[in-house]
């Protein structure tokens, strides 16, 4: 019997020791005080979008950062916000920032997805969230490779709704195209060293005690001349896998100071409860689900068009996804309706 206490407490020992050691690993790291440089080394493109921006140059481009498993999200977006249109004589595109896929059928069906639909960028590096850095700076270095012609440039996620209509009005009365930069300001941030929070960042990484101002990256708009600069910059600055301060160190060694887009708030990197009224002037918000897209879009000059962007051989249960849309569109058309009477502006 003592045998056996005694094994219990040299286990528990153990276990105790190896949770200070993994807790404390920064204090042992033989690095410690030379934070990594971010290398722009991710090789060549394996996916393009289709477009000639030297020919026919877009007045605003959005990038938005998607993982492959969002293949509905990235059709309702192509049939709604994110659908090619021309605002104000202005044209806007959409394309999507993916990285890659362990899974050889997955990386077919990305492929495939890519051939039909020509939106897509994509580079040979691990997709999960703590790449969302390297995904950034690819979409950076596209547009400074290929589309410099752009005028702006909006980086967003798949989980938002934009207002691209408000956002294009914006942005032609602010009438800045050099050097821009906008978004939800963070002004005042500070490095979480919880270990097992979701945005730890350790001293190693990050050793300063403040972030520099930057933009939540949830959305934020600039001029297509910052995405070369960025990317040019970025290779002297330490790399840190949250993607937004990173954009932030890059802005603050440019000496590329953050601008409000509007005297009141438009961007919502916490979301909005939906009306009619507000959601006419807002440029951005978070934690959007495709239902939530469908149900908006009514009142936010947005069509849906889903029908047409269906790709036959992208889904196997092509009987399954019909049945899906076609509930999830009635569904909507019922709550708008009901919206319809309930919020006037």
């Amino acid at each position: 019997m003592a045998y056996v206490k005694m094994r219990w407490v040299y286990i528990s020992l153990m276990v105790l020791g190896v949770f200070c050691l993994y807790y404390n690993l920064e204090d042992l790291n033989p690095f410690k005080g030379e934070p990594v440089i971010f290398k722009n080394e991710l090789g060549d493109f394996l996916q393009l979008p289709d477009i000639d921006c030297g020919q026919d140059p877009p007045f605003l481009i959005l990038l938005v950062a998607s993982s492959h498993e969002q293949w509905f999200v990235r059709l309702v977006i192509r049939s709604t916000w994110g659908k090619e249109k021309i605002i104000k004589g202005k044209r806007i595109k959409t394309f999507f920032l993916l990285g890659t896929s362990p899974s050889k059928h997955i990386s077919r069906e990305v492929a495939k997805e890519s051939q039909k639909f020509r939106d897509i960028i994509q580079k040979d590096f691990t997709d999960d969230y703590f790449n969302l850095t390297l995904k950034t700076m690819m979409g950076m270095q596209w547009i400074y490779s290929f589309c410099p012609q752009t005028t702006f440039v909006m980086k967003t996620d798949s989980d938002m709704f934009v207002n691209i209509y408000y956002l294009t009005e914006l942005l032609l009365k602010k009438n800045r195209t050099t050097r821009f930069f906008t978004g939800f300001l963070k002004l005042n941030e500070y490095p979480i060293r919880k270990r097992f929070n979701k945005w730890f960042v350790s001293k190693y990484e990050y050793p300063w005690d403040k972030y520099p101002p930057f933009c939540s990256g949830t959305g934020y708009v600039f001029s297509s001349d910052v995405a070369g600069e960025v990317y040019h910059v970025a290779n002297s600055v330490p790399f840190i896998k949250l993607e937004d301060v990173f954009v932030g160190l890059c802005l603050k060694r440019l000496k590329i100071r953050l601008e409000e887009l509007h005297s009141e708030q438009t961007f919502f990197p916490d979301g909005l409860p939906f009306t009619t009224c507000r959601y006419k002037k807002i440029v951005a918000s978070h934690h959007i689900k495709p239902r939530d897209i469908l149900r908006i879009c009514p009142f936010s000059h947005c069509h849906t068009d889903i029908q047409s962007h269906l790709a036959p051989n992208l889904q196997e249960d092509q009987f399954l996804l019909s049945t899906l849309l076609h509930r999830t569109l009635a569904a909507v058309r019922a709550e708008a309706s009901h919206d319809c009477e309930t919020y006037k502006c």
